[in-house]
């Protein structure tokens, strides 16, 4: 207090010195008053305009730093000596030597050698003017000794801040401490108000620049540089630690994505948390590189999934307890879970409300200030801009921190929501996933979840408007009276009007989403059924079929942009409406309008406006987010897998393993038939149970009741130890092999090459190019079926679980890897474990301990092999199934045999030379198996590195051409110069309906109007008219213009997609896919077109605003250009990190959406392993992946926009006191009270431009990512009009192969060399071959589905490469070997393209055994298929591609393993089927089962993409070397000595 009072008395004597003494010549002129008239009246102008009042100032605020210096260096002091009494002479030593190598490793910028200059020559200016006032005496200055004291404290204070400058390379200090920041912006703002007087002087009294004059100017550019360093806030001072970071940037067992950083937020002091500065470290590392994922730093450990998802749990387990399973308990949970977060971010945003709410309450004193009413002088000027300052300042804090609170909510929220409907997807019923496609599902967990994220960032402008438009009220009340009153009924109309724009737009909203549920649905299931759909050459069908469900989501979007375009003209020109009800009421009650009160009210709507502004946008979310929240809340409640449905009796404590009595199970709990029934079953420890039945009877459904996912209707199921599943379709997870089988397990390397070894995988590891770490495709699309069935037996038998449950592990792989599978791992490693197995094989039942025969649901018969023989029912027809196809190989064998012994009349070896031909078999086997694998991995991309690249992801800035490529894509963007015509003109005429009514009111109410009341207010309401027109049309033009682009770039997406080779769906998780055709597609449906348009629209808006304040106080301008330039730069140092955070955030976010696939598909095998913890845990690791850059996203845009918005605050502060300092009546009161109503804004204006800029390139990120898949490099044409084959081609079905050389990707080696063979038409070719020989490869180059590298393939002597792939493809049949379905109905699956009539479908469904069932459905044809087909079983789902074959009716078929999952007795019917329908057609069966080949015309025998043999089965069964009879050879020896095996065991019995 006595520093400050002896302060003012000082101010006070020099103030009366300098009415009393002469001044300088130049200032003499500038500052005595009589030499302008405009002054003589203006008490205060001597005070301000006195060059010793601001020495004064200038020597307070110096001795203030130097003051706070010494403290802050005193303090450093003593905590420095403090610390060395604790400390050994030892550490400080190292310390100093530490110290003193480092300081070698010291990088000096160019900025802190320009802070040294500057700082120099600044002190060398005072000591110039320090001598300078020596030399001249004491005659012109106030007091002679202040004048010398304030040049003496200046040159000490520079002097001291040199000191500490150079003194900064010792103490290595990176940033600069607060307190030079602070004294480096005060020196800035001090030369330029110094500035401003000497040209203000100059250009009054033209005057030339003297001395002082010059050093001022020359100071202000030094101070100036300074001034910016101390914004950015660094020395320039960096460390070269080269030589310590290289180690451990290149050792190899770190791993990035392992490494945990501490979160800044977490640690982050209270000045941090408000500045946001915690941030700095990420923005350093940015700017000067793009950011990778593992240099973002962790989120709070608050902020963590697993943290929320636990509190989520918690709320929702409490709302349970206490209002039970209704449908609003999510909304409870939700609303215990957000409370306490959500309270704080309101009381800052109602902080936020009122603060907005000072200024226009503020103006009318200001313009009655400006207008003469000074009682106090400048004092009250002062305080008024003070007061101004100060509510600017409390709303930017108040407001970053609601904004950032409520994104970060937002967050927490999504994360809680994500985990849950994780955690629920593996716990639905089947019934309930039935309900819920995986389509649904993922728009679930990417479009609903945002949507409700975006809800809880809007929900603090719920309880904000009610504040903000009381407080309208209250300050038109004080201004204009009852008027405001007017204005509240205008303002309450208006929001009438939102309740019907609420209810359609909530309306139209459900229809989006229902359409886009609906396409993503479709889109996903063509995503996972590609292959087929192009083998079939149905993808321009079922392109068709996505537009037509885009078409439908597109006129729901169109309606719901049309009528948001209305609602923004509406609430554009809601402060028009409401100030031209309240003004015409002011008129109507006579209260006179002075520009005062006008410009009060002015101001208001345009605060008002910003409320209004958002409540359609608010409306809007609400509805979106409603929709969302009641689609979520629906899922939750479904029902889930009952946990008691199987009882899990301990070890100790039971006598049977697996125990069911009087078991009734149905998927459909409804039916009237249950899919299970009676079942009655013991299985003691150890037991090996074998399940057999033909296609149908329920033996996969006897194995899911174990495993309690079919609903249990009655009985009891009870199981003694852990379980491993082995499902009949192999699921694999993306990753590598050893991940696959070792499931979350520790690796043991013995047990591990055990299990290897006994499920036939060691040979596959020899020849893959990484071994077992070589990466598997998503699905194992790189993998043959017999690997993945392999690798999925391994995972289950590395479990070491108690009891095994196998659904037909044999089917998918050949003959003597089926046999080695069985003997060395069930009957080997398994050998003491209980087993439960479904098979076809008969030759796999004798080793059972017990046989399940299944029949219509029912256990039909139970026994040993021997004993059902003899029961001769049911079980007969199985084993005469399977005993025809062996004696008819056993027939072809003996008889070629004959043949050879008469033509080459060698004698027959006798039996005791048995086990050396099959010894010498066996070996020759093995030297074929050799290649078993050889080119398993080259059928993709993968074989030499990795076949999953990581997301293609650009780096460095978004480019210029994108931004074109999105404006110009509709119409050449003609329409675009339009909008911005439109915006611009809005502009005009909103600040010509402004300036006109300041201009046109009087004063004060004394003051005669410029014009009548009737002319005023009609040029206002017609200005206001034109200017609520012009955004009409600039509101529809974007909606229109916008949702065309859109609609191009997802056509454009849509049509390369489809059109894409298959190798880019084998390298592509369609969670990268699924999630551009959801999430970025929604971007550009409703946000990307606002946003740009936002980026011009905000632009022209603080353009308006510089103009009206500039035309006032044009230093305004001056200063508002190195404000700019800051912003800019501030830009620039944002955008780098931003955008490589939001490029990051998007990247991540498809990794939870493929998950999420993956595990939805394996989710009954994650519950039999038990691994469902272990699964939400990687699911949460994903989540906290997400956040991490989309956190510290959001935390930079609010990073940026608290310092832009304290530079406006600042540009703000200098308008009004220049306008306060300015003399009474040197401006129109009214038009400075018009610049003051539009600068409270320009905080806000400057924050939204580089706001929207930066936001804007952050969506745009959406377009580049979509235009990604819009450059694929596309499979050949689908139609070649000039090479269109005859209608009637193929005739003959000649198919010629000349050449053939094939390789996936041409830096691999061929997986097809140079084959040459001629498959005559009509003919019936068995190709055969060990896995990866090439078999499957040579069908795919038939149908182009591989394009071949070399040679040919002609059939019926047209070029097959020549022609069309549609007109190829169509042409031809396959049943492939995995069986597809898509949801819909049995005739939408047999006959998609509706070109057959109904009696041709129900001829073929007899044909392939189907009729029967189809009958007893109640729907007939249209009987429900559901996502995959699950409800039908997989033989079933075989039956039905053989009634495509059969309905297509091709001069070609292929058959690839068609028959491998079903069983003997189906097989042999089909077998039939085939042979009389596609009697005079060609076909191609590839087939483990030798005996479906054995009667074919010709046998093309594959090995190492060669043709080993090709010629009839007698031909190559007269030789004994051949390779197809040691085939069948095997075959027959595997056969009968499994038949030895039930002879010997029944001799037992």
């Amino acid at each position: 207090m006595a520093i400050k009072s002896s302060f003012l008395r000082l101010v006070e004597e020099t103030l009366e010195s300098a009415s009393r003494k002469p001044k300088r010549m130049l200032y003499g002129d500038v500052f005595n008053i009589s030499n302008f008239h405009l002054l003589q009246h203006w008490k205060g102008w001597s005070q301000i305009s006195s060059s010793c009042f601001w020495k004064s100032l200038v020597m307070f605020l110096h001795l203030f730093f130097i003051s706070s210096f010494s403290l802050q260096l005193l303090l450093n002091k003593i905590c420095k000596s403090y610390q060395r009494k604790y400390r050994t002479n030892e550490e400080g030593l190292q310390n100093h030597a530490a110290a003193k190598h480092t300081l070698d490793d010291i990088n000096l910028g160019i900025s802190y050698q320009a802070s040294k200059v500057c700082c120099s020559l600044i002190l060398i200016s005072h000591c110039v003017e320090f001598v300078s006032l020596l030399l001249q005496g004491n005659e012109r200055y106030c007091k002679y000794v202040f004048s010398v004291s304030a040049e003496i404290t200046q040159l000490i204070s520079w002097m001291v801040l040199l000191v500490t400058i150079f003194n900064f390379r010792r103490t290595r200090s990176v940033k600069l401490p607060w307190i030079i920041r602070a004294w480096w912006t005060c020196s800035f703002f001090l030369s330029a108000i110094c500035i401003a007087f000497d040209i203000h002087s100059i250009v009054l009294h033209n005057a030339f620049l003297g001395l002082e004059e010059c050093i001022d100017l020359l100071n202000l550019l030094f101070c100036a540089y300074l001034f910016a360093i101390s914004v950015r806030g660094a020395t320039g001072i960096t460390f070269d630690n080269s030589n310590i970071r290289e180690p451990l940037l290149h050792t190899p067992t770190e791993k990035h994505g392992e490494t945990k950083r501490q979160s800044p937020y977490g640690n982050a002091s209270l000045p941090q948390l408000v500045t946001f500065s915690w941030l700095n470290p990420l923005f350093a590392i940015g700017v000067k590189k793009p950011l990778d994922q593992h240099e973002v730093p962790d989120v709070d450990i608050k902020d963590s999934a697993k943290f929320l998802s636990h509190s989520f749990d918690s709320c929702l387990t409490s709302v349970k307890e206490k209002h039970g399973l209704q449908t609003s308990f999510v909304y409870r949970a939700i609303f215990l879970f957000i409370r306490k977060k959500a309270a704080i971010n309101a009381s800052f945003a109602v902080v936020t409300a009122c603060a907005s709410y000072v200024g226009p309450s503020l103006i009318d004193d200001l313009v009655m200030f400006l207008g003469g009413k000074r009682e106090n002088g400048l004092k009250s000027g002062y305080i008024l801009a003070l007061a101004f300052l100060s509510a600017k300042i409390v709303e930017t804090v108040a407001q970053r921190q609601w904004i950032f609170g409520a994104r970060q909510l937002g967050m927490r929220l999504r994360a809680a929501l994500i985990s849950h409907i994780y955690k629920k997807g593996l716990r639905l019923s089947s019934q309930s996933r039935q309900n819920h496609t995986s389509g649904e599902i993922i728009n679930y967990m990417s479009v609903d979840i945002q949507r409700i994220t975006d809800l809880i960032w809007y929900a603090n402008i719920i309880w904000m408007l009610p504040v903000q438009v009381s407080l309208a009220i209250y300050v038109l009340h004080n201004s204009l009276g009852p008027g405001a009153f007017a204005g509240l009924a205008a303002t309450v109309m208006l929001m009438a009007c939102n309740i019907p724009i609420t209810r359609t737009q909530k309306r139209f909203q459900s229809k989006i989403m229902e359409a886009k549920d609906e396409r993503m649905k479709a889109t996903s299931e063509i995503l996972r059924n590609m292959k087929i759909l192009k083998l079939q050459a149905w993808d321009l069908q079922y392109l068709r079929k996505l537009e037509a469900l885009r078409n439908i989501e597109y006129n729901w979007l169109w309606k719901s942009l049309r009528l948001l375009a209305m609602t923004a003209f509406l609430f554009w020109g809601a402060p028009t409406f409401i100030s031209v009800i309240t003004f015409g009421s002011c008129i109507l009650m006579g209260i006179p309008l002075t520009a005062g009160r006008v410009l009060s009210a002015l101001a208001t709507f345009r605060m008002l406006q910003e409320p209004i502004f958002n409540l359609p946008d608010l409306l809007s979310v609400i509805a979106q987010g409603k929709v969302s929240a009641d689609r979520v809340a629906s899922y939750l409640q479904e029902d889930e897998i009952k946990s008691d449905a199987v009882e899990v009796i301990p070890r100790n404590e039971a006598e049977f393993d697996i125990e069911i009595d009087h078991g009734i199970f149905s998927w459909d709990p409804e039916s009237k038939f249950p899919t299970l029934e009676d079942i009655e079953l013991k299985v003691s420890g150890g037991m090996k149970v074998a399940i057999c039945g033909t296609v149908g009877s329920g033996k996969s459904s006897l194995l899911s009741c174990i495993l309690g996912e079919i609903p249990k209707l009655g009985g009891t199921v009870r199981i003694s130890g852990t379980k491993a599943y082995v499902p009949q379709s192999p699921w694999i997870l993306s990753g590598n092999i050893r991940e696959n089988i070792l499931f979350g397990n520790p690796f043991d390397s013995e047990k591990y090459e055990k299990t290897i070894q006994a499920c036939a995988l060691k040979k596959d590891f020899e020849l893959f190019a990484s071994g077992d770490l070589t990466e598997i495709g998503e699905r194992g699309i790189n993998m043959s079926g017999g690997q993945k069935q392999r690798i999925q037996i391994a995972r289950a038998a590395y479990q070491d679980a108690d009891i095994y449950l196998l659904d037909d592990p044999f089917s998918a792989v050949d003959a003597h890897t089926g046999t080695q599978l069985f003997k060395d791992c069930l009957m080997g490693v398994l050998r003491d474990k209980t087993i439960l197995y479904v098979t076809h094989q008969v030759e796999f039942l004798p080793a059972a301990d017990l046989i399940l025969v299944m029949q219509q649901g029912r256990i039909a018969q139970a026994g040993r092999f021997h004993e059902l023989l003899q029961q001769n029912i049911g079980f007969q027809v199985l084993v005469g199934a399977h005993s025809q196809a062996l004696e008819s190989i056993l027939s072809a064998e003996n008889s070629s045999r004959m043949l050879l012994t008469d033509e080459r009349k060698i004698p027959k070896t006798s039996s005791s030379n048995e086990s050396d031909e099959e010894n010498t078999a066996n070996t020759q086997f093995q030297n074929i198996d050799r290649q078993e694998s050889e080119q398993d991995l080259c059928q993709d991309i993968a074989d030499r590195g990795k076949l999953m690249q990581d997301e293609e992801r650009e780096r460095g800035s978004i480019g210029k051409e994108l931004y074109w490529s999105y404006l110009t894509a509709v119409r050449g963007g003609a329409l675009v110069p339009i909008i911005v015509t439109a915006q611009s003109l809005f502009q005009i005429l909103q600040v010509a309906s402004n300036y006109w009514m300041a201009w046109a009111s009087p004063p004060t109410t004394a003051t005669d109007p410029v014009v009548g009341i009737s002319l005023l207010f009609s040029v206002y309401i017609l200005l206001s008219v034109g200017s609520a027109l012009c955004v009409l049309v600039r509101a529809m033009l974007v909606a229109i213009t916008g949702l065309l682009t859109s609609q191009k770039f997802f056509e454009n997406m849509l049509n390369c997609i489809l059109r894409a080779p298959m190798s880019f769906f084998d390298s592509t998780p369609t969670g990268r896919i699924l999630n551009r055709a959801s999430t970025d597609q929604s971007v550009l449906d409703m946000e990307i077109a606002g946003k740009l348009g936002w980026c011009a629209f905000s632009i022209i808006q603080i353009l308006g605003t510089i103009a009206v304040m500039s035309q006032v106080a044009w230093p305004v301008f001056a200063i508002f250009i190195p404000v700019t330039a800051i912003c800019i730069w501030y830009q620039q140092y944002y955008i780098p990190t931003a955008r490589e955070l939001a490029r990051l955030s998007g990247i991540q976010r498809a990794p939870i959406l493929h998950h999420f696939a993956e595990s939805l598909s394996g989710a009954a095998a994650i519950r039999a392993f038990g691994h469902e913890i272990r699964f939400s845990n990687a699911n949460l690791r994903l989540i906290d992946n997400h956040s991490r850059p989309w956190f510290h996203n959001v935390s930079a845009m609010e990073w940026l926009s608290f310092r832009l918005n304290l530079l406006s605050n600042f540009v703000f502060a200098f308008s009004l006191i220049l306008l306060v300092s300015l003399p009474e009546g040197f401006i129109n009161p009214s038009i400075a009270g018009l610049a003051v109503t539009y600068g409270l804004n320009l905080n806000s204006q400057l924050a939204t431009i580089i706001w929207n800029i930066c936001n804007a390139e952050n969506k745009m990120i959406s377009v580049e990512r979509i235009l990604q898949y819009s450059r694929i490099h596309s499979e050949a044409p689908l139609l070649i009009e000039e090479c269109r084959p005859p209608i009637s081609w193929p005739e003959i079905g000649t198919i010629y192969f000349r050449n053939l050389e094939v390789r996936y990707v041409e830096h691999l080696p061929s997986v097809l060399k140079n084959i040459t063979c001629t498959i005559p038409g009509r003919k019936k070719v068995g190709v055969v071959g060990r896995t990866g020989s090439g078999k499957s490869t040579l069908i795919q180059a038939l149908f182009r589905i591989v394009e071949p590298r070399e040679g040919t393939i002609e059939i019926d002597d047209v070029d097959i490469c020549k022609i069309g792939l549609h007109d190829l493809r169509s042409r031809l049949s396959i049943i492939p070997q995995d069986p597809t379905m898509f949801e819909g109905t049995v005739r939408g699956n047999l006959d998609p393209l509706n070109e057959y009539p109904d009696n041709r479908i129900w001829e073929v469904l007899d044909k392939c055994r189907l009729g029967d069932l189809i009958h007893r459905n109640e729907k007939k044809l249209d009987s429900t298929v559901v996502e995959n087909g699950e409800n039908w079983s997989v033989g079933q789902r075989q039956l039905f591609c053989l009634g495509r074959a059969l309905l297509k009716r091709s001069s070609i078929l292929v058959l690839d393993e068609a028959t491998a999952s079903v069983d003997s007795a189906t097989d042999g019917i089909i077998q039939v089927t085939i042979r009389q329908e596609f009697n005079d057609c060609t076909v191609l069966t590839i087939a483990h089962r030798i005996h479906t080949v054995i009667d074919s015309d010709l046998i093309l025998v594959l090995s190492e993409g060669r043709v080993l043999e090709y010629d009839t089965p007698a031909k190559l069964l007269e030789r004994e070397d051949s390779s197809f009879s040691k085939l069948i050879k095997e075959y027959s020896l595997r056969s009968q000595s499994v038949n030895h095996i039930a002879n010997s065991e029944s001799n037992i019995f």
